[in-house]
């Protein structure tokens, strides 16, 4: 059974960092894409950024360019969101999502499984 467990949200102020990670189970984690996503109150689920854990190629949203990183530790089945230079408009509740194939995006609605998201929140 594909599990997905995302973990580490929690407050922090404007500029800070935190690193969130999502335990998967159930599956070989360079047999899927995982992808990273938000929900802000009143808002539509997001992408925020998937990794190709087959090859590590990744994508990221234009708003975290730049402070946001994903990585992998398949040994571990851990994907990690390191994310920096946090700013109040990321907070949201994060989940993290798999899916079989790589396809150039990853529109919530292409996720085949998801975790139970953690809450990010940023204060100004």
């Amino acid at each position: 059974e594909v599990q997905l467990q995302a973990s580490g949200g929690g407050l922090v102020q404007a500029g800070g960092s935190l690193r969130l990670s999502c335990e998967a189970s159930g599956f070989a984690l360079d047999s899927y894409i995982i992808g990273w996503f938000r929900q802000a109150p009143g808002k539509e689920r997001e992408g925020v950024s998937c990794m190709d854990g087959y090859d590590g190629r990744t994508l990221y949203a234009d708003s975290v360019k730049g402070r946001f990183t994903i990585s992998s530790d398949s040994a571990k089945k851990m994907v990690y969101l390191q994310m920096n230079s946090l700013k109040p408009e990321d907070t949201a509740v994060y989940y993290c999502a798999a899916k079989l194939y790589w396809s150039g995006t990853y529109p919530p609605t292409a996720m085949d499984f998801w975790g139970k998201g953690t809450l990010v929140t940023v204060s100004s």
